[in-house]
């Protein structure tokens, strides 16, 4: 088995078809078809079905596939890794980071990894970890930074960093703006943001916990650009991390309304996969990202 079959297994896949793949390596698509059969009968099962649509994996393809990618990522980042301990600061960092972390420490950590790292590629992923764990599990993200998750199963060394809390967000000239208890948004209407627990039971708790009704729920947005663009054009209001109220590309569209009621959120945490450590470039981007928290 040679480690270039093994990404021509993966490129098939991603591109849906030999004749894509072989553009995007630049090959012939006899050798893509000589690569897959060698490894099929290597592996005594067939791995493709051959469809008009394209190239379909088996069964037994879709495992290989799996442990074909985690041998395929964990071998880019050794590379990597030796890359950046003889200084020549190549690579890829790719990193999954939740809404809080992409406005309230990107803005910091990013100039300083640049100045380091100037040679990696840096790619980073808005998400949550549900979204995100199979990528992580697979090597083809490095580490996940962002709120805590309901669960994270095993295989995975996770690390508590910070709590945080919520804050209302509204855009400016909000008629609500002056309002200073949640009492007084007891009749506004609400856009919630993704995450993995039920946003709207967390909102109707929050306000039971006051005495007030369940508030009225109109929209969900599953990206912080969605979240923006909806709250900066309508009356609509959202419980979103405090740091939305810190993020100076919204400070000119949305305002936090101050209320007197903690919010609470849950924690920040880092997860990465139990048993590969970071690579260099990795390890300092978290720290970077790290030394914007507030203190525990």
């Amino acid at each position: 088995m040679k480690l270039h079959q093994l990404r021509d297994l993966i490129v098939i896949v991603e591109s849906g078809g030999l004749r894509a793949a072989a553009r995007r390596l630049d090959v012939a698509q006899p050798l893509l078809t000589r690569s897959v059969r060698a490894l099929e009968k290597e592996l005594g099962t067939p791995l493709f079905e051959r469809r008009a649509q394209g190239m379909v994996l088996t069964p037994m393809g879709r495992l290989f596939h799996e442990r074909a990618r985690g041998i395929v990522n964990e071998l880019r980042r050794a590379r990597d890794e030796l890359a950046q301990a003889q200084g020549e600061g190549a690579g890829t960092v790719i990193a999954g980071l939740s809404i809080m972390p992409h406005m309230g420490l990107l803005p910091h950590a990013l100039p300083a990894f640049r100045r380091r790292y100037p040679q990696v590629r840096l790619q980073l992923i808005e998400g949550l970890f549900p979204d995100l764990e199979a990528q992580l599990r697979n090597g083809e993200i490095d580490f996940y930074l962002g709120v805590s998750p309901t669960e994270v199963p095993a295989g995975f060394v996770t690390e508590t960093l910070s709590g945080n809390t919520r804050a209302v967000v509204a855009r400016k000239g909000h008629p609500l703006a002056r309002s200073r208890s949640l009492k007084a948004l007891a009749k506004a209407d609400w856009a919630l943001p993704s995450v993995d627990y039920d946003t709207q039971e967390d909102l109707s708790r929050l306000f039971a916990q006051h005495g007030l009704p369940a508030p009225r729920v109109l929209m969900q947005a599953r990206t912080a650009l969605t979240m923006m663009v909806a709250l900066a054009n309508s009356d609509l209001l959202a419980l979103l991390p405090a740091q939305w109220g810190e993020f100076n590309l919204v400070q000119g569209a949305l305002q936090v309304i101050p209320i007197r009621e903690r919010l609470p959120a849950p924690p920040i945490v880092l997860i990465r996969r139990a048993e590969m450590p970071l690579t260099p470039a990795a390890e300092f981007m978290c720290d970077m990202l790290c030394r914007g928290l507030p203190a525990t």
